[in-house]
C-alpha cells in the first residue's frame, strides 16, 4: 500500500523507458530493421543515463 503513493526515482524511469525501447526494437527488428536500429540507438543512450546516475 506504502509503494502506490511513492514516487519512482529517475533510474527507475529511466529503466522503464530502457525496457520498452528494448521491446519495440525486438517487434520491429523483423518488420523493419531501420527503426530498430534506431530504436536501438535511444536504448543506448538511456543506459549510458543510467549509467552515469549509478555512478554518481
Amino acid at each position: 500500500m506504502l509503494k502506490l503513493f511513492k514516487k519512482k526515482t529517475e533510474i527507475e524511469r529511466l529503466q522503464e523507458k530502457y525496457k520498452k525501447l528494448m521491446q519495440e526494437s525486438h517487434k520491429l527488428s523483423t518488420i523493419n530493421r531501420s527503426k530498430s536500429d534506431d530504436k536501438f540507438a535511444e536504448a543506448d543512450v538511456i543506459s549510458k543515463q543510467i549509467d552515469a546516475l549509478q555512478t554518481k
